[in-house]
Formats: C-alpha cells, structure tokens, sequence
C-alpha cells in the first residue's frame, strides 16, 4: 500500500554555493558511505551528486511527512545499485517500507520523487 510521495527540486547553483560557503555542508547533507562516493568525482559530478541526494532525503521527507527538520538528512541514505546504477534509499525507522527513487538532473537542476510503500 503506498503511504507516501514526495518531490523535490533543487537549483545546482544554489548547491555549489553552499559547498563553497559552509565548509560542513557536505558532511551535515551525506552519509559517510555517500560521502566516500561524493568524493571519487570531478566537482561538476560532486555538486549533481549532493543535489540529487539533497533533493530525494527533501522528496523522502515530504513523503513520510514529517519534513527534513524532524528527520535530519543523515537519517536517510541514497547509495547506487552495484549491478544497475539505480539510486536506492533506506531511512532510519522505515524500515518496514520499500522506498522507490528516482533522481534526474539537467544543466540547471536536480529533481527527486520518492514513493513509500509498505511492505
């Protein structure tokens, strides 16, 4: 049964300035295993990166309802299937759902829809 759906887009640029400005953000949106992968790219793919991430834990957040504020961005983790690529999610305390992402970029922006279905 699906219990949830959450969009969200993001501007690059408006990412790329907050990595050039806070010195911490990459670390207080990643996860240390998205952070170990973050950093084997070139800067372009590092800013598309953080703002695909940034906008499926907003997405998954809209889709539980609770908003980033009560879940935190380090409770949700987005790593890549090893055999397709195919972004996946896991978030603390949603364990009992199958969270299905989808995350897109363009020039500009970076877009994300998340689905919560109960198991």
């Amino acid at each position: 049964m699906i219990r949830g759906i959450g969009v969200d887009i993001i501007e690059l640029d408006r990412i790329k300035q907050s990595i050039k400005r806070k010195e911490r953000f990459v670390q207080r949106i990643l996860t240390e295993r998205e952070q170990e992968r973050y950093l084997m790219l070139n800067e372009k793919r590092q800013a598309e990166y953080l703002a695909g991430r940034f906008a499926a834990k907003e997405a998954f957040a809209k889709a539980t309802g609770t908003g980033i504020g009560k879940l935190g961005f380090r409770n949700v983790e987005v790593l890549s299937d090893e055999k397709s690529g195919a972004p996946t999610m896991k978030g603390k305390g949603y364990e009992n759902y199958r969270i299905w992402v989808s995350i897109s970029h363009s020039t500009d922006h970076a877009i994300a829809q998340v689905v919560l279905e109960e198991y």
